[in-house]
Protein backbone atom coordinates (compact mmCIF):
# COMPACT_ATOMS: atom_id res chain seq x y z
CA UNK A 1 0.00 0.00 0.00
CA UNK A 2 0.94 3.10 -1.17
CA UNK A 3 0.92 6.24 1.45
CA UNK A 4 0.38 9.72 0.62
CA UNK A 5 2.32 12.30 1.47
CA UNK A 6 0.19 14.61 3.69
CA UNK A 7 0.55 17.94 2.80
CA UNK A 8 2.05 20.98 5.17
CA UNK A 9 -0.36 22.62 7.21
CA UNK A 10 -1.40 26.20 5.78
CA UNK A 11 -2.57 27.89 8.70
CA UNK A 12 -1.65 31.47 8.24
CA UNK A 13 1.02 32.97 11.06
CA UNK A 14 -0.18 34.70 14.28
CA UNK A 15 -1.19 38.49 13.26
CA UNK A 16 1.73 40.91 14.54
CA UNK A 17 0.13 43.23 17.15
CA UNK A 18 0.81 46.82 17.02
CA UNK A 19 1.74 47.44 13.40
CA UNK A 20 -1.79 48.84 12.74
CA UNK A 21 -1.46 51.04 16.00
CA UNK A 22 1.83 52.49 14.86
CA UNK A 23 0.95 53.47 11.36
CA UNK A 24 -2.51 55.23 13.20
CA UNK A 25 -0.22 57.14 15.57
CA UNK A 26 2.23 57.79 12.67
CA UNK A 27 -0.59 59.78 10.15
CA UNK A 28 -2.63 61.47 12.98
CA UNK A 29 0.98 62.87 13.93
CA UNK A 30 1.98 64.01 10.42
CA UNK A 31 -1.77 65.34 10.12
CA UNK A 32 -0.99 67.70 12.83
CA UNK A 33 2.35 68.69 12.02
CA UNK A 34 0.64 69.30 8.75
CA UNK A 35 -1.70 71.90 9.82
CA UNK A 36 0.87 73.36 12.27
CA UNK A 37 2.49 73.89 9.28
CA UNK A 38 0.11 75.32 7.20
CA UNK A 39 -1.36 77.76 9.75
CA UNK A 40 2.72 79.33 10.72
CA UNK A 41 2.83 79.61 6.73
CA UNK A 42 -0.48 81.64 6.48
CA UNK A 43 0.58 83.88 9.83
CA UNK A 44 3.75 84.50 8.50
CA UNK A 45 2.71 85.28 4.67
CA UNK A 46 0.65 88.05 3.67
CA UNK A 47 -1.81 88.37 0.74
CA UNK A 48 -1.42 92.22 1.16
CA UNK A 49 -0.65 95.25 2.92
CA UNK A 50 -1.05 98.66 2.61
CA UNK A 51 -2.91 101.68 4.65
CA UNK A 52 -5.94 102.97 4.94
CA UNK A 53 -6.75 106.56 6.60
CA UNK A 54 -9.82 107.67 8.61
CA UNK A 55 -11.49 108.16 11.83
CA UNK A 56 -11.67 104.88 14.46
CA UNK A 57 -15.38 104.76 14.96
CA UNK A 58 -15.09 101.69 17.57
CA UNK A 59 -12.41 99.83 18.98
CA UNK A 60 -12.39 97.02 21.55
CA UNK A 61 -11.36 93.91 23.24
CA UNK A 62 -13.11 91.23 22.11
CA UNK A 63 -12.98 87.12 22.38
CA UNK A 64 -14.65 83.99 24.25
CA UNK A 65 -11.47 82.34 24.57
CA UNK A 66 -8.29 84.12 22.24
CA UNK A 67 -8.72 87.50 22.61
CA UNK A 68 -8.32 90.09 20.07
CA UNK A 69 -8.56 93.92 19.33
CA UNK A 70 -11.26 94.58 16.78
CA UNK A 71 -11.99 98.36 15.99
CA UNK A 72 -13.74 100.16 12.55
CA UNK A 73 -12.13 103.11 10.92
CA UNK A 74 -14.73 105.47 8.39
CA UNK A 75 -13.14 106.11 5.35
CA UNK A 76 -14.51 109.58 4.42
CA UNK A 77 -12.88 110.78 0.84
CA UNK A 78 -14.56 114.15 0.26
CA UNK A 79 -17.24 115.87 3.05
CA UNK A 80 -20.60 115.12 1.99
CA UNK A 81 -20.08 111.76 0.66
CA UNK A 82 -21.16 108.65 2.19
CA UNK A 83 -18.46 106.69 4.42
CA UNK A 84 -17.30 103.72 4.04
CA UNK A 85 -16.38 101.39 6.95
CA UNK A 86 -13.09 99.06 7.18
CA UNK A 87 -13.40 96.95 10.10
CA UNK A 88 -9.75 95.56 11.24
CA UNK A 89 -8.10 93.09 13.76
CA UNK A 90 -4.95 94.39 16.19
CA UNK A 91 -2.54 91.91 17.84
CA UNK A 92 -0.10 94.04 19.18
CA UNK A 93 -0.74 95.96 22.51
CA UNK A 94 1.34 98.59 21.75
CA UNK A 95 -0.45 99.39 18.28
CA UNK A 96 -3.75 99.13 20.39
CA UNK A 97 -3.17 101.44 22.82
CA UNK A 98 -2.00 104.14 19.96
CA UNK A 99 -4.80 103.52 18.63
CA UNK A 100 -6.97 104.20 21.91
CA UNK A 101 -4.75 107.09 22.52
CA UNK A 102 -5.73 108.55 18.69
CA UNK A 103 -9.58 107.56 19.27
CA UNK A 104 -11.31 110.80 17.61
CA UNK A 105 -8.45 112.29 15.35
CA UNK A 106 -7.54 111.25 11.57
CA UNK A 107 -5.31 108.18 11.53
CA UNK A 108 -3.97 106.36 9.03
CA UNK A 109 -3.45 102.37 9.72
CA UNK A 110 -1.11 100.38 7.93
CA UNK A 111 -2.24 96.50 7.57
CA UNK A 112 -1.18 93.02 6.09
CA UNK A 113 -4.36 90.84 4.80
CA UNK A 114 -3.97 87.32 6.01
CA UNK A 115 -5.85 84.99 4.44
CA UNK A 116 -6.72 81.43 4.87
CA UNK A 117 -6.08 81.36 8.94
CA UNK A 118 -8.81 78.89 10.43
CA UNK A 119 -11.37 79.83 12.77
CA UNK A 120 -11.80 82.93 14.48
CA UNK A 121 -9.63 82.51 17.23
CA UNK A 122 -7.17 85.36 14.92
CA UNK A 123 -9.45 87.89 14.58
CA UNK A 124 -12.70 88.56 13.23
CA UNK A 125 -11.34 89.97 10.14
CA UNK A 126 -8.65 89.24 7.55
CA UNK A 127 -7.22 92.86 7.94
CA UNK A 128 -4.18 92.97 10.89
CA UNK A 129 -3.05 96.39 11.83
CA UNK A 130 0.59 96.27 12.60
CA UNK A 131 0.96 100.49 13.16
CA UNK A 132 -0.85 103.71 13.03
CA UNK A 133 0.26 107.42 12.32
CA UNK A 134 -1.67 110.25 12.98
CA UNK A 135 -2.76 111.91 10.08
CA UNK A 136 -2.29 115.99 10.90
CA UNK A 137 -3.51 117.56 7.34
CA UNK A 138 -6.85 116.61 5.95
CA UNK A 139 -6.48 116.75 1.94
CA UNK A 140 -9.67 117.82 0.53
CA UNK A 141 -8.30 117.96 -3.26
CA UNK A 142 -5.01 118.32 -4.71
CA UNK A 143 -3.95 121.62 -3.33
CA UNK A 144 -6.41 122.17 -0.94
CA UNK A 145 -5.60 120.92 2.66
CA UNK A 146 -7.62 121.66 5.74
CA UNK A 147 -5.01 121.21 8.95
CA UNK A 148 -6.13 119.42 11.93
CA UNK A 149 -7.41 120.91 15.02
CA UNK A 150 -3.89 120.83 17.36
CA UNK A 151 -4.46 118.88 20.25
CA UNK A 152 -5.04 120.62 23.69
CA UNK A 153 -1.76 121.09 25.39
CA UNK A 154 -1.60 118.33 28.79
CA UNK A 155 -2.17 120.71 31.80
CA UNK A 156 1.20 121.70 33.89
CA UNK A 157 0.94 119.66 37.05
CA UNK A 158 -0.05 121.96 40.10
CA UNK A 159 3.25 123.70 42.08
CA UNK A 160 2.87 124.09 45.55
CA UNK A 161 4.52 127.13 47.12
CA UNK A 162 7.21 124.97 49.19
CA UNK A 163 9.82 126.66 51.65
CA UNK A 164 12.26 128.74 50.11
CA UNK A 165 15.91 127.60 49.41
CA UNK A 166 18.73 129.37 51.68
CA UNK A 167 20.67 132.19 49.44
CA UNK A 168 23.78 130.46 48.39
CA UNK A 169 26.73 131.94 50.17
CA UNK A 170 29.36 133.95 47.64
CA UNK A 171 32.91 134.35 48.18
CA UNK A 172 33.89 137.60 48.41
CA UNK A 173 35.60 139.07 45.72
CA UNK A 174 39.50 138.77 46.43
CA UNK A 175 41.59 142.83 46.35
CA UNK A 176 43.91 143.18 43.20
Amino acid sequence: MATTPTPPSSTPPPPRRGRGRLGFWLTLAALIGLGILYVWAMLAWSYSSGERAGWVQKFSRKGWICKTWEGEIALVTMPGTAQEKFAFTVWDERVAAQINAAMGRRVSLHYDEKVGLPGSCFGETRYWVSGIKVVEDIPLAPGIVVPAPPLPAPAAPPTTPGPAAPPVPTAPAAPK
